[in-house]
C-alpha cells in the first residue's frame, strides 16, 4: 500500500504547543495546491476535515477522520468524476444544540473505478470509502523472457 498525499482543511495547524507554527505559511500553500489538483475552489476557504488517499493493486482508499458524527449524517456520492462526502456533526451544549455542516469533494478520473461496487464504512469516527479500480486500469504484471 502507498500513500498517495494527505491534506487538511485551510487554516489548520499541527503544533499545538505554539499559538502560530513556523510551517503555517508553507501548510496553507500545499494545502491551496493540493485543493486545486483535486478540484476544489482556491479562493474561498473550505469547512471541510482530514482526508487521506491510498491504494492497492485492487482499489483506492479514501479516509476521512469525522468523530463525533452519526452514521446517518454522512453522505458520500459520486457524480460527474467527482466523489463528494458530506457530514452533519450535531452538539449539544446545555439547552443550545449546535450544527456544523463539513463537505469534501475529489475528483476521481474518469474510467477508472468500478462505480457500481463503491463501499463505505464508518467505524469510530473515521470513514473508509473504497474505490475499486477497474481491471483495465490494474497494474498487470508482464514477463520478460530471453530472446
Amino acid at each position: 500500500m502507498r500513500l498517495i498525499h494527505y491534506t487538511t482543511p485551510h487554516g489548520r495547524t499541527y503544533s499545538p504547543v505554539f499559538a502560530r507554527s513556523p510551517w503555517a505559511g508553507l501548510e496553507q500553500q500545499m494545502d491551496r495546491l493540493f485543493g486545486a489538483a483535486l478540484g476544489e475552489s482556491v479562493a474561498a476557504p473550505v469547512a471541510g476535515f482530514p482526508v487521506d488517499l491510498y491504494e492497492d493493486a485492487a482499489a483506492t482508499y479514501v479516509r476521512a477522520e469525522l468523530p463525533g458524527v452519526n452514521r446517518a449524517d454522512i453522505g458520500v456520492e459520486l457524480a460527474d468524476g467527482t466523489l463528494q462526502i458530506s457530514a452533519k456533526r450535531v452538539r449539544k451544549v446545555g439547552d443550545i444544540e449546535e450544527t456544523a455542516a463539513l463537505s469534501r469533494a475529489l475528483t476521481v478520473p474518469e474510467g477508472a473505478v468500478q462505480s457500481d461496487k463503491i463501499s463505505a464504512a464508518y467505524e469510530n469516527g473515521v470513514l473508509t470509502v473504497t474505490l475499486p479500480k477497474r481491471e483495465e486500469a490494474r497494474p498487470r504484471k508482464i514477463s520478460v523472457t530471453v530472446a
